[in-house]
């Protein structure tokens, strides 16, 4: 979707990529190969597509990881991303966005998205960032958590549970408008205006509501912080995501012939559409 400077970047790349997702990203390179990878920060197009070849548990296939989650606690839980779900959640993007990737390449290109995350973030003044998860097994309430939402690292909350549960969706939220056409002769940033990116659900979660309900949320986090409107890039290509979104009351915006409106940076032959939703139109059941 749209390119933020989100920190150290160690670039990999397989000799061929299919990659389609948009991504925002401008991670300075550590160069291990002639090509860089796709950056960290991808289009708000959602994964709704069902490729059987691809690997059904969104696991890392560079550890082969079995992750197991509590069949008591059933329910998905939307919260904001803390420093315990780094991993869960770099896993969750390369994996969703990056399936061709194979060992090593994939795990390299975890780290990289873990270092990003953590490193980055940088925001300028009287702006926010979120990165929202969508967890599955972990407690809805506090009880279990301990920690300072004041101390923060990148997009991560410092609180730690005992009972955190599995991240099955991720969505970033922020107020930075970085992919926001810019206003008048001084091309000033505009306010007001959230901007939805990064919407990924892992393959086997698909198709339940999660990217729903991290939407959802996001509208809900950028309200609190005195938005109008949210917005958002979705690949063409998407017919899924676009109808998802269309569902949750945005709009497609027409960008005006010869206009040079801020876009994702990712495979130049992505094209998208700019949507956007007033906060107060009411999304569909």
């Amino acid at each position: 979707m749209r390119s933020l400077p989100l920190g150290t970047s160690i670039t990999v790349s397989p000799a061929t990529t299919t990659t389609t997702a948009s991504s925002k990203s401008c991670l300075p390179p550590l160069s291990v190969s002639k090509k860089q990878p796709p950056p960290f920060l991808c289009s708000s197009s959602p994964r709704v597509s069902h490729d059987p070849s691809l690997s059904k548990s969104g696991v890392c296939r560079a550890t082969q990881v079995v992750d197991l989650f509590s069949t008591l606690s059933p329910e998905i839980v939307v919260r904001e991303a803390r420093l315990e779900d780094c991993w869960e959640v770099a896993e969750t993007h390369c994996s969703s966005f990056f399936p061709e990737y194979s060992f090593p390449l994939d795990f390299v290109l975890r780290v990289d998205r873990l270092v990003a995350m953590l490193s980055g973030f940088s925001i300028p003044p009287g702006c926010r960032r979120t990165c929202l998860v969508a967890v599955i097994g972990g407690s809805a309430d506090d009880t279990f958590i301990f920690g300072s939402e004041d101390f923060k690292i990148g997009g991560f909350d410092g609180k730690f549970s005992l009972n955190r549960g599995y991240v099955t969706g991720i969505l970033t939220v922020d107020s930075v408008a970085d992919f926001l056409p810019r206003k008048g002769p001084l091309r000033q940033r505009r306010t007001g205006i959230a901007y939805i990116s990064n919407v990924a659900v892992r393959e086997r979660f698909r198709r339940k509501g999660i990217a729903k309900r991290l939407i959802s949320k996001a509208e809900a986090q950028a309200r609190s912080w005195g938005c109008r409107a949210i917005a958002l890039h979705c690949d063409l290509n998407n017919p899924g995501a676009i109808k998802l979104y269309k569902g949750q009351g945005f709009r497609c915006i027409k960008v005006p012939e010869g206009a040079n409106w801020p876009q994702p940076k990712t495979s130049p032959d992505v094209k998208f559409n700019f949507m956007m939703k007033l906060l107060n139109t009411p999304t569909m059941a």
